[in-house]
């Protein structure tokens, strides 16, 4: 029996397993853009402004950051990328601070996936130099969200 055969098998498997939990947060911070998106529609400009600031940019880099790690880490191991698509935000009557709670718990889902999977060692196991590094960034992009949406909220309409 070639020891290497099942070794580089279930390396392969292990690396598909990170890529799939990292995508399941991608997916997460997917939902919370769409969200925060529909939100933003239905703000005044000041609002909006505000709500842009503190929670659409840095979701949005964070998903973008996400992506890239995610694209980068397969090419690197040989694993086939895959393509996310932005969910519907959900329906119009959730108002905006519906929108916006639908966020938070998105981003908080994406957060403790990435944290579990950090908390794990497998990037250590499995990944690389540049994986743990986008995966960290990703989570100190929206480390700060859900306070910044209790803030959000209490003003808006003000």
């Amino acid at each position: 029996m070639d020891y290497r055969g099942p070794v580089a098998y279930s390396t392969a498997e292990a690396r598909q397993e990170l890529l799939d939990d990292v995508a399941a947060a991608i997916d997460d911070l997917g939902v919370a853009l769409a969200a925060l998106g529909e939100a933003y529609e239905h703000l005044d400009d000041t609002s909006g402004d505000r709500l842009e600031e503190a929670l659409f940019r840095p979701v949005q880099v964070a998903y973008g950051r996400a992506k890239r790690t995610h694209a980068e880490f397969a090419q690197r191991v040989g694993i086939p990328g895959r393509t996310f698509v932005q969910p519907e935000p959900g329906h119009p009557s959730q108002g905006v601070k519906g929108f916006i709670e639908a966020a938070v718990s998105a981003t908080t889902r994406a957060d403790a996936r990435l944290g579990e999977l950090q908390d794990s060692l497998r990037p250590v196991d499995v990944g690389d130099a540049e994986l743990r590094a986008g995966l960290s960034e990703v989570r100190r992009l929206i480390d700060g969200v859900p306070a910044r949406a209790r803030d959000l909220t209490r003003v808006i309409g003000r």
